[in-house]
């Protein structure tokens, strides 16, 4: 059995067999089943209490008035509660004057800025709006489900803001088509006083650590849209960062919550539960059965592990080259889950070698695009201010062209990086395909060749800019490698469930070596790279990234001296 989710399953399965026989004997022997039950009950409870408890902390400056709050928690669930502070003296308790002494250990600390490691939401201190505010956002509240037709669920946060319970796309886009959801939106001064004063802090808490050495990048991580007191604008940020905004906002709360008590929690007369006694069932008995099934799961354990440390350990070397910067680190992996993880990583192995030679290609490609324009511009330039050359409109043109050149790259570069980072907006809206066909056609018009369209109506959902964009880019592509006297093609139509744009040309064709690089960053199919048989390469690029964004496919056949057919195919 090669696979190790089928080892561990049959190893659980020993365990699992060991343990429920062992347990059935010990419950067999325990002196009652009701005792657990009821330790469960009063677990349950004490939670409950520290619930409402950590709530009134929230809330509440100090403990001074807490005393009937907290007899009233005490009658609720019939348990005497006292909390002291972290001198032992009582803050409240419920008990008579006849109660009994405490216990040692405290039941838990009831602090509202630490529940679990986390601020308890409830905790809003300056950010609780004023009754001026909070009526002013419920009207707005009313007026934007009125004009949503109630098609949206507000809910109140701790400090009284109404708000949407989540970022759902639907609602959002109706709250959004509503002009009072920007003022529902608007932060209010007691807010933004209450933000001020965080940011202060933040920002002071990484200047002291700045001035210690350690620089971090104050940049907020994108994150969702909200006006909670909980801050989410350090989300994948550092961990000592993140540690300054947790430290940050405990020290903004801290004047407007109660100061963390030790709880103590026992029945009204002070006694404690019933413990469960196993004496009966004989404590050697279950000591040497434990031992037993300890040492046979230890053995199991080990023997597992064996088999799983030599190709991990393997894996763990390999990582560590590849960190170096060796790309050539491959691992055996074997057969079953790992041999397929040895050979995942050998995949990405070979994706970063590859990734790493086509970021070398591109540095150098790009080099080579910027230093003819910005030799020329330099140039012209410093003969002008020697004296050599007159700065006449000829002149300024000319630097002019260069200029637009190195513009027109440089947006290239900014779609291609768009397109990589996955943030390449498109705006579809319903359009005919036929008149975005018309416009790249009639744009592209030269005398030199002929330019025609062959379409038929065809209607789908589409950004038209970006389809503009790709279109006149093959379109471009296409005048630009077709002699004098040839002719450009454009055709649109449907077939089957998609729509199909053909853009075909009588020019010099694509070698079949290089029919697939045709796409590819810097590419032509001139190889002297001379910007009078070619644009900057990255138009095709680009095309392939607006079609592929649009759920479509782009495609290319060529014959070398005959021309060339290139094909969108998008959903119709």
């Amino acid at each position: 059995m090669n696979s190790l989710l089928v080892r561990f399953f049959l190893f659980s399965l020993v365990i699992a067999a060991c343990s429920i026989a062992v347990t059935a004997w010990l419950a067999s022997q325990a002196t009652t089943g009701a005792i657990r039950q009821e330790q469960g009950d009063a677990r349950e409870t004490d939670a409950q209490i520290f619930d409402e408890l950590v709530r009134y902390a929230a809330t509440h400056k100090d403990w001074t008035g807490a005393k009937s709050d907290v007899d009233g928690i005490a009658r609720k669930y019939g348990r005497r509660i006292v909390l002291t502070d972290g001198n032992g003296t009582t803050l409240v308790d419920t008990g008579g004057q006849n109660a009994p002494q405490l216990p040692v250990t405290p039941t838990a600390l009831v602090d509202p800025l630490n529940v679990n490691g986390k601020i308890d939401p409830r905790a809003v201190g300056p950010f609780k709006l004023n009754d001026e505010e909070y009526r002013t956002l419920r009207s707005y509240a009313d007026q934007l489900l009125q004009c949503t037709d109630n098609k949206i669920t507000l809910v109140e946060a701790p400090n009284g803001r109404p708000r949407l319970p989540d970022l759902d796309p639907g609602e959002l886009s109706l709250w959004e088509d509503c002009s009072v959801g920007y003022r529902l939106d608007t932060l209010t001064v007691t807010e933004k006083a209450a933000y001020g004063q965080l940011q202060a802090l933040f920002s002071k808490c990484l200047d002291q650590r700045e001035a210690a050495g350690r620089l971090y990048d104050r940049t907020p991580a994108p994150g969702p849209r909200t006006f909670d007191w909980e801050i989410t604008t350090v989300v994948g940020a550092p961990p000592e960062v993140v540690a300054c905004m947790d430290g940050s906002r405990r020290e903004q709360l801290r004047p407007y919550v109660a100061a963390p008590a030790q709880l103590f929690l026992t029945s009204p007369t002070g006694d404690e539960p019933m413990t469960i006694d196993l004496s009966t069932t004989g404590a050697t008995r279950i000591t040497l059965v434990a031992l037993g099934i300890l040492a046979l799961a230890g053995f199991a354990s080990w023997l597992t592990a064996t088999q799983l440390v030599r190709p991990i350990r393997a894996l763990t070397a390999a990582t560590k080259r590849t960190a170096e910067g060796d790309r050539t680190a491959r691992v055996d992996g074997g057969s079953g889950e790992i041999g397929e993880l040895a050979r995942s990583f050998n995949a990405m192995s070979e994706k970063l070698a590859e990734t790493e030679r086509q970021r070398q290609a591109m540095v150098s490609d790009v080099a080579h695009e910027l230093r003819t324009p910005l030799g020329n511009i330099t140039g012209w330039l410093e003969a002008t201010q020697d004296g050599l050359a007159e700065p006449d409109p000829h002149l300024v043109g000319m630097l002019l062209e260069e200029s637009l050149l190195l513009q027109r790259l440089v947006d290239d570069l900014h779609d291609l990086a768009q397109a990589d980072a996955g943030t390449l907006r498109l705006h579809p809206e319903p359009i005919a395909l036929d008149d975005v066909v018309d416009q790249v056609v009639n744009a592209q018009q030269n005398r030199e060749i002929l330019l025609r369209a062959e379409t038929a109506p065809v209607h789908i959902t589409a950004d038209p800019v970006r389809l503009r964009q790709a279109l006149g880019n093959l379109v471009a592509n296409a005048v630009r490698y077709t002699p004098p006297g040839g002719e450009v093609v454009v055709k649109l139509f449907r077939w089957q469930d998609r729509a199909v744009l053909e853009v075909t040309d009588t020019g010099t064709g694509i070698a079949p070596d290089d029919v697939p690089h045709v796409f590819d960053r810097f590419w032509r199919a001139d190889k002297s790279r001379s910007r009078r048989t070619g644009g900057s390469g990255l138009g095709l690029a680009i095309t392939r990234h607006l079609v592929e964004a649009h759920g479509g496919t782009v495609s290319v056949t060529s014959a070398l001296g005959e021309g060339s057919t290139f094909r969108i195919s998008l959903p119709a």
